[in-house]
This record gives structure tokens, sequence and C-alpha cells, in this order.
């Protein structure tokens, strides 16, 4: 049994513990912004982001912490802690509004929680948080670069990104067995799909890179793939595309193309 306060595996649980590399992912946070925090932890960055922010949300799933997470936030009054899971937490209920994120967020967690996040939670316009690198790299990768694949089409449709830094495993605790890095998403106004085409452009990027192997068309459904060349050559690529050739506009250009929308 893991003794109260020490981190948890199961959780994905890597305490950051230096003041530095906190600063470095508090950069850009102002005292006008409302701060969304995912696994405060012990509350090192906590404390950075409530010197900082007008008001800073901290959720946390595991209550082990929380007697730390209190001391490192002492008194402010501008910290709320909320006990919950971070993949099915109600963000539209938190009011103030969050207009960023800032975390070291739970490395078992991160790739959907981010999704989730620029999917359902609008009003974060700037997202700046520490991964594994080998994560940070899928999540900003470009097209034809040997880390892209649907994960970065995806949050490209939502946003720009960029991996901003590297971590070195020395800061955390315990240390992770992998280098991490910081990575910061800027949401596109207006998102690259509208609201009412994001669903089923999603569903036709996960079917693209179903089998990198293949022809993009060879990936798709029936109906869609003998559409597929000449819905391809309108948009500037060759029949035998790949879907790692195609950045996220070629995506969207090529969903409406294919539904008959017209130009991409």
């Amino acid at each position: 049994m893991t003794p109260p306060g020490r981190p948890k595996k199961r959780l994905g649980q890597h305490f950051l513990k230096d003041p530095n590399t906190a600063r470095i992912v508090a950069a850009g946070v102002g005292e006008g912004d409302v701060v969304l925090e995912i696994g405060p932890g012990r509350g090192a960055l906590t404390g950075v982001l409530a010197g900082r922010a007008a008001f800073v949300h901290a959720v946390e799933l595991d209550p082990d912490v929380l007697d730390s997470l209190e001391s490192a936030v002492g008194e402010r009054e501008n910290v709320r802690v909320h006990a919950g899971d971070a993949l099915t937490f109600d963000y539209a209920a938190l009011d103030p509004a969050p207009d960023r994120l800032a975390a070291n967020l739970p490395y078992n967690v991160a790739s959907p929680l981010v999704l989730r996040l620029l999917e359902e939670v609008p009003g974060l316009r700037v997202l700046r948080f520490m991964v594994q690198l080998e994560v940070a790299r899928r999540m900003a990768a470009g097209k034809e670069s040997r880390d892209y694949g649907a994960y970065a089409a995806l949050t490209g449709l939502l946003a720009r990104g960029s991996v901003e830094h590297r971590v070195s495993p020395k800061v955390f605790e315990p240390p992770p067995r992998v280098e991490s890095a910081v990575v910061e998403l800027l949401r596109r106004e207006p998102p690259l799909a509208a609201p009412e085409e994001y669903g089923a452009v999603k569903e036709l990027v996960v079917a693209a890179f179903r089998s990198r192997r293949k022809r993009l068309a060879n990936n798709l459904p029936g109906a869609l793939r003998a559409a597929a060349p000449v819905a391809l050559a309108s948009i500037g690529f060759g029949p035998d595309a790949r879907a790692e050739e195609l950045g996220s506009e070629d995506f969207v250009a090529l969903y409406r193309r294919l539904s008959g929308r017209g130009p991409g």
C-alpha cells in the first residue's frame, strides 16, 4: 500500500519539485487570468500560479496529497481546490471560467485529457503543460514528420502547438524514466473546422490514419473510398497520398469535398 502523500504509479504521478521549472510552466500567466491546473499534486506549481493569476482552479484526484497542497497554497483566497477525476470533471461548472491551462499533467491520461479540453472547454485560449517528451512531440508534430499522426491532426484542427522546453527527469519525484517537455497550444479562432463539421472531420482523420502503410483512400469506408481519389485531386494530392501528407487544414478541405460542401 502506498503511504499517504507518496506518488502513486497507477495515477501517473510525478510530482514537480523544482521552482524554476514551475516558473517555466507558468510563463505567460498574468494578473487578469483565471487558470485551470490539473494534477496539482503537492502544489509546487499551484503556489507560483496563485502569485501571478487572478484565480486558480486546481483539480486533484488523489485525496492523500490535499494536506500538502493546502500547505503550499497557504492562506491565499484566489485558489480553489476541486476533488475530482480530470477525465470526467464538469469544467463548464467552474466559476469564474478559466481562460488558461497551466499544469504538470498526469502522464497516464495526458493525451485524451488535452483533446477533451480542446473539444469541450472553448474558453481555454492557451494550454501550457508538461507531458512526456514523446507525447509532446506527437501533440505538436507537423505533417510528414516522423511524429505526425491522427492526434496531431486533430489537435491542429483546434490549436497551434509547439514544444517549448525540454525538462529533465531530475525535477520530479519520483523521476520518470523518460524526458519530459513543456507544450504550448494556442487555440485557433476560428477553428479550422466549424463546430458542426468537427465530429465528421474527426471521424475522417481517425479513419485515414487507421493503417499508415495503406493509401489514405484505402483506409476509408466503402462509399468514401470510391470518391476519395477525385476529392484528393481537387485539393492538390494524388490518388496514392497517405494520411501523413495531409495537414489539419487539408483534412477539412477533403471532408468538404467528400461531403459535397464545396471547396475546402
